[in-house]
């Protein structure tokens, strides 16, 4: 059995946030939630939906660098960027234009922009170890 390629679909939005997050107001934020719960339906009844997710403010991230004798951890998200991911989406598509035409629809609903990344297959990493 074939199985689609896997995307991940990353939700970005300001690092400053309001009351309401991401949102300017409380409605929005509403109005937000449940346009992008309408694409998560939509996403599971047309078959592309295998995972997706809010995160919590990057301020609540810890950074973890294991490369050395002991873990170091350090409060706070990685880089600091005027921008942060806010939530994920992992879908199945047939093709890159398919997962491209749904991020544009996500990017809608969620009112954020998102970056589209394919899941590395053994046929990359294949073509890496090739190169």
């Amino acid at each position: 059995m074939t199985t689609m390629p896997r995307y991940l679909l990353s939700v970005f939005g300001p690092a400053a946030r309001t009351d309401y997050g991401p949102y300017p107001s409380k409605e929005d934020m509403l109005q937000a939630f449940a346009d992008t719960g309408a694409f998560n339906d939509r996403l599971q009844r047309e078959g592309y939906f295998v995972f997706a997710d809010g995160l919590e403010p990057a301020t609540t991230a810890t950074t973890v660098d294991g490369q050395g004798e002991s873990p170091v951890l350090t409060d706070g998200p990685y880089l600091e960027t005027k921008e942060h991911i806010g939530g994920f989406w992992v879908i199945e598509a047939p093709d890159l234009d398919v997962a491209l035409a749904l991020a544009a629809d996500g990017s809608k609903a969620c009112r954020g922009v998102i970056e589209v990344r394919p899941f590395q297959t053994a046929e990359s990493v294949a073509a890496l170890l090739d190169s």
